[in-house]
């Protein structure tokens, strides 16, 4: 958390805000969230006078694409690259706003608008990546990305080939972001509910059907959740500091006990590898 719901949410509202703006400086609170260049100076440094030419998302991480100029993306500056982890939050807010308590990046842009990096856990990290230099070997988890989601490369055929070759819970195998770039706990939780698949099942048992219904269900999920502005259960907020909303239609994440929408039926909870595993024992088989 956050997922590629939330992440992608945070994409849009910053390719909605911080666009054509010029970063003028900025303050590291935290040593250790930068990951690149080591030395805070000379990731502030590298970032300084650079304009946002625009965001993207790959997986989990989010990447930006900085120019010379706010009105030219000619001349390349590299690349910001963010991954929130388990808790991390990027707020667009005003440079008066009092300070939030786990703050650990300050980035400041002209009209006296400030992107935060706040994160209670300490687990996320920034990255400046200088121009002509591969993306991929500085954030070195990108290379071990699977496809998109709503990707071609994530197709059927492709996605058979991953699980069938698997002597594992299918749980597991969505958490595996080799596989398919993105899902996580949650997602995973709902789309296997969604396709009537027990967490548990291991992949090389899955039938063609299954498999099938749990490539479309994956996709709609995270369609679902994109639009609700992603799940706030505790730390998530968007670039404006607004919670997400899909929380309130989660058919079993976060749900153990309480009664399937479905049948009725007390929703059970599960360990899997380190990861609660939420489902309906009559509905998931």
């Amino acid at each position: 958390m956050p997922e590629l719901p939330e992440v992608e949410t945070v994409c849009r509202g910053l390719n909605q805000l911080t666009l054509g703006t010029s970063i003028l400086g900025g303050d590291v609170l935290l040593t250790r969230t930068i990951g690149h260049p080591v030395s805070p100076k000379d990731f502030l440094e590298g970032v300084q006078g650079c304009a946002i030419a625009s965001w993207q998302r790959r997986g989990k991480y989010l990447l930006a694409q900085l120019s010379q100029s706010p009105d030219s993306d000619a001349v390349h500056r590299g690349s910001l690259g963010v991954h929130l982890r388990m808790t991390g939050q990027l707020l667009w807010v005003q440079r008066e706003e009092p300070l939030q308590k786990h703050t650990r990046v300050r980035l400041f842009f002209e009209g006296n608008w400030e992107l935060r990096f706040v994160d209670q856990r300490t687990f996320g990290q920034m990255w400046w990546v200088p121009p002509n230099i591969p993306t991929p070997s500085i954030i070195t988890g990108l290379a071990k990305l699977g496809p998109e989601p709503f990707s071609p490369e994530f197709s059927v055929e492709y996605f058979t080939r991953q699980l069938h070759k698997r002597q594992k819970a299918i749980k597991t195998a969505l958490l595996d972001q080799n596989i398919v770039a993105g899902v996580g706990n949650i997602y995973a939780d709902e789309s296997l509910f969604l396709s009537g698949i027990l967490p548990t099942k291991l992949c090389a048992h899955l039938s063609g059907a299954e498999i099938e219904r749990l490539h479309r269900q994956i996709i709609e999920v995270l369609q679902t959740a994109i639009a609700a502005g992603g799940t706030t259960f505790s730390n998530f907020l968007n670039v404006s500091g607004v919670n997400g909303n899909y929380a309130g239609v989660a058919w079993v994440y976060n749900r153990a006990g309480q009664p399937c929408r479905v049948c009725g039926t007390p929703l059970h909870r599960l360990k899997l590898t380190g990861r609660s595993s939420h489902f309906c024992p009559n509905c998931q088989s």
